[in-house]
């Protein structure tokens, strides 16, 4: 019997590899303040989800295109006299709308709409981890290679234009990053969880820090302890575990604001 076999297993390996990218991208998030781009993506994604029902493609790719069109779309855009956070929040609730309704529409194939929203880590399988992987392998090796330019592009703008690196091309490269996270983790803690694993290791880590890269380490390991946490948890009380490993992660927000706050007051 292969280790593989184990559903356990599997849940496990598929978390660990979705923190292994989302982490370290989600201190980008949160330099950036790109909470509400994350979350916008993520809500697309359900409109990618039915595109590759309707049309008979893979999941990913239907989710990757349309997370990319997104991110390419709100990069134009932002820039021509539109607000950010409303031209934001126009697509991001439109798209997660036309995402529902075109899935109701489609006869042929019968979706469990809940686990694509909130995930369902338990049915991953041998191909859904291949993918998860390779999704978290390409992240990892992209931010590793940019890391020096996206840093400096995310702090200091003009000393990034200066110094010959395009803050706008920077730009691009994470949301792309993004769209790839976005497109691995559906199956894991689905669309409406998404922005929190994003977000929330990356948060939590930020009180400890003293460095970007300490930073972007100790969230990860902050979503290491989320997914064992949240699947030991989800398995014992019988509750949904994509839900589950985000409310541990909260927890160790809580916690970690928490110490800080008595760190600062003694």
């Amino acid at each position: 019997m292969s280790l593989l076999d184990d559903f356990m297993v599997r849940a496990v390996l598929a978390g660990l590899g979705v923190v292994l990218a989302a982490a370290p991208l989600g201190c980008f998030v949160v330099w950036r303040r790109m909470a509400y781009f994350g979350d916008a993506t993520a809500h697309a994604s359900i409109l990618g989800v039915a595109l590759a029902l309707a049309f008979n493609l893979s999941i990913f790719g239907g989710v990757l295109s349309v997370a990319l069109i997104m991110a390419l779309t709100v990069s134009s855009l932002g820039g021509r006299g539109y607000a950010m956070d409303t031209l934001l929040g126009v697509m991001a609730h439109s798209s997660l709308a036309f995402g529902i309704v075109a899935v109701s529409l489609i006869d042929s194939v019968r979706i469990d709409l809940m686990a694509y929203l909130f995930g369902d880590i338990l049915a991953v399988g041998r191909m859904d981890l291949l993918v998860i992987w390779m999704g978290a392998a390409a992240v990892l090796i992209l931010l590793i290679a940019r890391w020096s330019a996206l840093l400096t592009a995310t702090l200091n703008p003009d000393l990034a234009s200066a110094a010959g690196i395009s803050p706008k091309q920077e730009q691009l490269i994470l949301s792309l990053a993004l769209a790839v996270v976005v497109a691995v983790a559906i199956k894991v803690v689905g669309v409406l969880l998404i922005a929190a694993m994003l977000l929330i290791p990356a948060a939590a880590a930020r009180p400890f820090a003293r460095t970007p890269e300490r930073m972007a380490a100790i969230a990860v390991g902050i979503g290491i302890v989320s997914v064992g946490g949240g699947i030991q948890l989800a398995f014992q009380f019988d509750t949904p575990t994509g839900p589950t490993i985000v409310c541990v992660c909260a927890v160790l927000f809580c916690a970690a604001s928490l110490s800080e706050l008595i760190r600062k007051n003694t």
